[in-house]
């Protein structure tokens, strides 16, 4: 089995998030709100000021960049509560763990944030994906909102689903949404 590691990039590493987010946009382009020919036109300034704007997890695996995560801080009013976004796996690597390892590094660092729970948008047709969280540990929220990776006019929605970060899950209060 290969080994799969997890590492933080500092803004120098803009390249390799720079990188990995256009390989996601090309190979995935109905899972993001950006488009690969938006974004491949990106200044390095641009890339930089990515790099300071939320944390940009990148998973190797035997030594080969293979998903790429991003954490930022949710809006107001859920101070203390982190998103979890641009998740996304080369397909050559889905299924031999790269997510799993993606998001519990995404969840050990808005933990060592300070965080109290990290939140992840999944479309509610989305099967396979609120599944994959739910076995996480992540939990369904009411909160939905309009797909943002598609046209409002489709009328798909995708929820917020919690994942309390706390020793103890249950002592930990579920943030407002509203």
């Amino acid at each position: 089995m290969t080994d799969i590691t997890v590492r933080t990039l500092g803004e120098e590493d803009w390249p390799a998030y720079r990188e990995m987010r256009l390989a996601a946009l090309r190979e995935s382009p109905d899972a993001f709100v950006a488009t690969f020919e938006q974004e491949t036109v990106f200044e390095e300034d641009l890339w930089r000021a990515r790099m300071l704007r939320a944390r940009r997890l990148l998973a190797e695996r035997g030594g080969r960049p293979a998903g790429i995560v991003s954490i930022g801080q949710a809006p107001e009013p859920n101070t203390g509560v982190a998103e979890l976004f641009g998740l996304w796996v080369t397909p050559d690597a889905r299924g031999t763990g790269v997510a799993w390892q993606l998001v519990q590094a995404g969840a050990d660092q808005a933990k060592e944030d300070g965080s109290s729970h990290l939140a992840y948008w999944v479309g509610t047709d989305n099967g396979r994906g609120v599944a994959f969280a739910s076995s996480f540990g992540f939990l369904p929220t009411d909160t939905r909102r309009p797909m943002r990776v598609t046209s409002p006019e489709d009328g798909e929605e995708e929820m917020a689903m919690v994942l309390p970060l706390a020793d103890d899950p249950g002592a930990v209060p579920r943030p407002s949404w509203d």
